[in-house]
Order: structure tokens, then C-alpha cells, then sequence
């Protein structure tokens, strides 16, 4: 289901990538990957009457800002996002910041870097047992070159402990970025944007794989059980076609395409999906970006997560 209806006229961006959902007072806020900053949209209603609200999170000589996310802690809003400087000739230049604001509109002001270079796509969540960064970063060393995804402790919503374990690596075909992507004859595979959540004593660590612009990027998942407070670094973390079989939750159709990204949200007893998706067809080589914001219903079942599309 599109979320974000935006009419020819409209100031907002043409797109929303990375959409990450959260409720605050009686609000529902989205914010989303930009270029020359966070964009936020809002709206009162779950499914209707969204509206472009600006930029969030601005941050002058920093260009590329990717995949925001934001959770309350005590009276203060913090944002985890990855940006680069505007003279960087390579996106590997991505660090990981921390923005605090008084309330979910922001303005967010960058407090410090959570991160070195290169790191992505943060997902912090608080649990009994603390606080945790999902996070991503580049290795070099095993079969499968590329964007793994790691969980770190946090000591507090500024600091990392900096004891990172790996929680997702790729296996699969379908989880290629670029064949020889830097001419050295190895294949670079990505998996890309961790969103966690706990339901029913199973903990599920979404992702996404592959490459964000080809139509084929899509949405898989793992799951361990456990107990609410498990330290989540160490769970038994089992991916969903870690047999080798290709089984996305989220994949292309006949009308969508380069589904990914994800967040999750709950309204009530359920839970629901919040992903971009390109019009299939819709993107051309050097052309705007497409990736709109979807949500549909999100069904987690025994350490199974299965998608309900909605009209």
C-alpha cells in the first residue's frame, strides 16, 4: 500500500528511501534517506493524510544522508544516521552519527560519531538488558566480499562499546551487489539494512540484500528464539534460506520492484512493514529516484515472518 500520495505540485522529494516509521504522541513520523538532509513526513492517520514536513536533520559540509533512524530515550529523541563530506569521492567515506532533538520533528543537532567509516544503516533498540546498534560494515577477509551486518552493545545512546559481532553475512546469489565490482575478480555482496523486533519469544533481525537499484533487491530475515532479555549479540541467529534456498519476505511483482529497506511498526495487536518500492519499470540510468514509501501488513509467527499485501 503507497503511503505518501504526492501530487505534481508538491514540494516534497520525489522519493523516500529507507523509510523508518515511529509513533509519538498520537503522531505517526517517517523519516527518510536524503541528500542534502533527513526528510520527515507526518501525518495522524496510519494509512491517510501524510503530509512533507522539511528537513529534520541538516549538517553543513555533509552531503548523503542515509537510512535515519530514531528512538526515544528518557525526554530527548535520538537520530542514528550515516552521512559523508561533500568533497568525498567514495561513498566508503559513510560514518555513523548520533542527532538528539526535544521532540520527533527535530531540528536534530549531530552530537558524535558513533561509527568510523564505513558504516551504515543503524538500528538501535533497547531492551532488559540494554542497549543495542545493529549496524553495517565492509569485510574484506572471508569467501563472500562485502556489507556484512553486526550488533554492538551500547554503553549509552552516544557510545559504542566497540565489541561488534556479526549477525547476518551473505550466502546467497541473490545477495550480489556487483560482480567484480572492483576488478580484483571477486564479487561483492551486500546485506544491508537490519531492523529488529521481538514477538512472542522470538527475535527477528529483518534485512535487505543485494543491489538497491536493480529490481531484484529485496527483503529476507532471521530469527532465533529466546528470552526478551537474551544478550542479542550472541542468539542463535538463524537466517531464512541459509540452506541455500532463496526465500525473501519482500521481493518484486508484477506492479513493485526493488523492495527493500524496511522498518516495522505496531499499531495495536499488529505489526506492519515499512518498505520502499520502485513502480516497475519506473527507474532510468541517471534518472530520479523512484523508491516510494509502502507499508503492508507483517504476520511474525513461530520465527516465520510472512507479508499480507494490501490494496
Amino acid at each position: 500500500m503507497l503511503l505518501y500520495k504526492r501530487s505534481a505540485t508538491d514540494s516534497a522529494p520525489l522519493a523516500q528511501p529507507d523509510p523508518y516509521m515511529i509513533e509519538a504522541g498520537g503522531k505517526w513520523y517517517l523519516y527518510a534517506t536524503g541528500v542534502e538532509g533527513v526528510e520527515l513526513f507526518s501525518s495522524s492517520d496510519l494509512f491517510s493524510g501524510w503530509h512533507y514536513d522539511g528537513r529534520c536533520l541538516e549538517v553543513p559540509g555533509q552531503h548523503k544522508f542515509w537510512a535515519p533512524s530514531v528512538i526515544q530515550i528518557d525526554d530527548l529523541y535520538y537520530m542514528y544516521y550515516s552521512s559523508e563530506p561533500r568533497q568525498a569521492h567514495d561513498d566508503h567515506q559513510q560514518t555513523l552519527y548520533v542527532a538528539t532533538a526535544r521532540q520527533p520533528e527535530g531540528p536534530f543537532k549531530p552530537i558524535n560519531v558513533v561509527k568510523a567509516p564505513f558504516s551504515i544503516d543503524a538500528h538501535v533498540v533497547q531492551t532488559p538488558s540494554g542497549l543495542y546498534l545493529f549496524y553495517c560494515q565492509n569485510v574484506l577477509d572471508q569467501e563472500c566480499v562485502g556489507t556484512y551486518i553486526f550488533c554492538d552493545r551500547l554503553t549509552d545512546p552516544l557510545h559504542a562499546e566497540d565489541q561488534p559481532v556479526c549477525v547476518i553475512r551473505p550466502s546467497l546469489q541473490q545477495e550480489i551487489y556487483e560482480r567484480d565490482r572492483f576488478g580484483d575478480g571477486k564479487d561483492w555482496y551486500t546485506v544491508e539494512g537490519p531492523f529488529y523486533f521481538y514477538h512472542e519469544g522470538w527475535h527477528y533481525l529483518t534485512y535487505s540484500g543485494g543491489n538497491h537499484t536493480n529490481d531484484s533487491y529485496f527483503v529476507g530475515y532471521a530469527s532465533a528464539p529466546g528470552p526478551q532479555a537474551a544478550d542479542l549479540r550472541f542468539l542463535p541467529w538463524k537466517k531464512n534460506g541459509e540452506d541455500g534456498q532463496f526465500a525473501p519476505v519482500l521481493y518484486k511483482t508484477d506492479q513493485m520492484e526493488g523492495t527493500g529497506h524496511n522498518s516495522v511498526i505496531k499499531e495495536g495487536d499488529q505489526y506492519w512493514i515499512v518498505y520502499h518500492g520502485r513502480v516497475t519499470g519506473s527507474r532510468r540510468a541517471g534518472g530520479p529516484d523512484t523508491r516510494v514509501a509502502r507499508i503492508d501488513r507483517l504476520l511474525p509467527i513461530n520465527g516465520q515472518l510472512q507479508v499480507s499485501f494490501s490494496n
